[in-house]
């Protein structure tokens, strides 16, 4: 029996004046908004897929994934029946909706596609009275560039009309190829539900030696470890790869099953939220520690008895030990990338190594032109982001299984092997200040008069007497990169004072959020002494933290007494 075709429909709409991508072409928002206002997915997705060029939409191929949150499924369904009608040929879909972000990046390399939507707010909390988000990849696995997210917003702008195949339905749980016929189309539209693990994990095996991994896991010597997905999209790629291919109990893994609410927390992997795994790695029973974000692509490490290894610290050891994982010994290791407020730690093992480290802006997307032209290998940020050239994103579980690697190596504890790093590289103190959720103009003020402050001439060598330090400004700047590839100008990225014994503070307003603001401060302190690495960092950088409180009046200006999270 011949099947109808699908009715393609254009539907008339009015545009949103606030649809600007925050970044990576990504648009997060309240969970609400999305719901309550009209048509307000749709002009998105509709400017997404027309930002992309009609000779190079048609007949093409995209990747379509979520981390599973509240409002996923729904908006899966909008996106899969507006790719039809825009003249997209083929969507490729994780089962169920669920792909992580590396693994989204990994499938678009793998079959070349065009690009990828991802359905996700990161770390942001779901559920009804949450966050959603939508965000763009470009063809070589990708965030979207800046030119990309400024071409979706304005055409957002001027919005009148999107396409949609409203009749079109597919069923997300079957494994396999779909097709629909569309009028006036002369193919048909396919749709392939893939296994969500499959291709991404045949990836990391190109990558790691799993006999090295599964051996410290079911060995002899073997190591306890414990590993919380947080109720995010990397449960089943924890359950999947971590104890089904490497051999972990069961029991190692704990919150697995991707809720849409995230079990009520958010889901942020450090030690304010990941507080069931803290609880569990402090009583010394496990030797190995890993917290995932809702979308897989952030991490973070614990040792045992709760060792905490700070993002920066985690990028750096990475870095020193890439002679550990198959990969980098073929490939070789060009150079490093990192973002200006990460701490300097990564610099120091690049001068050993006799590579270069290019320092970039907050935002994984900076990295990809370094990685397509070959001058880099591993990126990092401190907000928890590491991963290589292998993708064009950060990789939470890459990072994961390079510490296992480094730990089976070794054969040391993660403690031991960040305190040889401290004495043979020096340890670089470093906290992260979140003021979050200011009235957005408070903000921009606060930052605007902290510019005019340090940008001036009376400023330069100033000294800061805080108790029994003594801190001499040696350069300041309001930090812009120039992309060594394209020569592309980024400028406003973050207020920098470096100090004349390379302390540094900085302080960056976040691009995360659209209804409030969030003001970070970063203090970073060095110190080369062994006999100095064993203090609380807070306490080391507390002067430091002094000076940033009384420059930019940050609490009396927003009625805040302290930061909302310290990391």
């Amino acid at each position: 029996m011949e099947r109808t075709p699908i009715p393609v429909l254009t539907v008339q709409t009015a545009p949103y004046d606030d649809q600007r991508p925050t970044g990576g072409g990504g648009l997060r928002r309240p969970t609400a908004l999305f719901e309550s206002q009209r048509n307000y997915l749709p002009n998105f997705v509709q400017s997404l897929l027309s930002s992309v060029d009609l000779r190079d939409r048609q007949g093409c191929t995209m990747v379509v994934g979520s981390d599973g949150r509240y409002f996923s499924k729904t908006a899966i369904e909008v996106v899969v029946q507006m790719a039809a009608a825009n003249g997209i040929g083929r969507l490729v879909i994780g089962q169920n909706g669920i792909l992580s972000t590396p693994a989204v990046s990994c499938i678009i390399r793998k079959i070349k596609a065009a690009g990828g939507i991802i359905l996700t707010a990161s770390h942001s909390p779901g559920g009804p009275g949450g966050e959603f988000g939508i965000k763009f990849e470009v063809a070589n696995g990708g965030p979207a560039p800046d030119i990309v997210s400024d071409k979706i917003y304005q055409i957002s702008k001027t919005l009148e009309e999107y396409a949609i195949c409203p009749d079109l339905r597919v069923d997300l749980s079957r494994i396999g190829r779909q097709e629909f016929d569309l009028e006036n189309k002369f193919k048909p539209f396919r749709v392939e539900i893939v296994d969500s693990v499959d291709i991404y994990l045949n990836l990391l095996r190109s990558i790691f030696d799993f006999n090295a991994i599964r051996n410290l896991l079911t060995g002899p010597n073997q190591i306890k470890i414990r590993i919380d997905a947080m109720n995010g999209v990397m449960g089943p790629y924890v359950r999947r790869i971590l104890c089904d291919e490497l051999g972990a109990p069961a029991n190692s893994a704990i919150n697995c099953i991707p809720l849409e609410d995230f079990g009520g927390q958010p889901p942020d992997p450090n030690l304010t939220y990941a507080t069931a795994l803290l609880e569990a790695m402090r009583g010394g029973e496990y030797g190995f520690g890993a917290a995932f974000d809702a979308d897989g692509d952030r991490y973070m490490i614990l040792g045992q008895n709760g060792f905490f290894v700070n993002a920066s610290d985690s990028l750096a050891i990475i870095a020193a030990n890439l002679s550990c994982i198959p990969y980098f010994c073929q490939m070789g290791v060009r150079g490093f990338g990192r973002s200006m407020p990460t701490s300097t730690a990564l610099d120091k093992v690049a001068k050993v190594m006799k590579v270069p480290v290019y320092e970039t802006p907050a935002g994984w997307r900076y990295f990809s032109n370094l990685m397509d032209s070959g001058r880099c290998s591993l990126c990092g940020e401190e907000s928890f982001g590491t991963g290589s050239d292998h993708l064009r994103e950060k990789d939470g579980l890459w990072a994961v299984l390079v510490w296992l690697s480094i730990l089976a190596a070794r054969k040391q504890s993660v403690e031991e092997i960040v305190r040889d790093h401290w004495t043979k590289f020096g340890r670089h103190y470093y906290c992260r200040f979140d003021y979050e959720a200011l009235e957005p103009r408070t903000a921009y003020f606060i930052m605007r008069d902290l510019e005019a402050l340090i940008t001036d001439k009376s400023f330069s060598h100033q000294q800061f007497a805080v108790g029994n330090n003594i801190y001499s400004v040696e350069r300041t700047d309001s930090f812009e990169y120039v992309d060594p590839v394209d020569g592309t100008v980024t400028k406003r990225q973050g207020l920098r004072i470096i100090f004349s014994d390379a302390s540094r503070l900085i302080f960056r307003m976040s691009a995360s959020s659209h209804v409030r603001a969030t003001l970070r401060i970063y203090a970073e302190s060095y110190e080369k002494d062994p006999s100095q690495h064993n203090k609380e960092p807070q306490a080391v950088l507390s002067p430091l933290i002094a000076i940033a409180l009384k420059i930019s009046q940050i609490h009396e200006r927003t009625g805040r007494k302290g930061p909302t999270v310290i990391t």
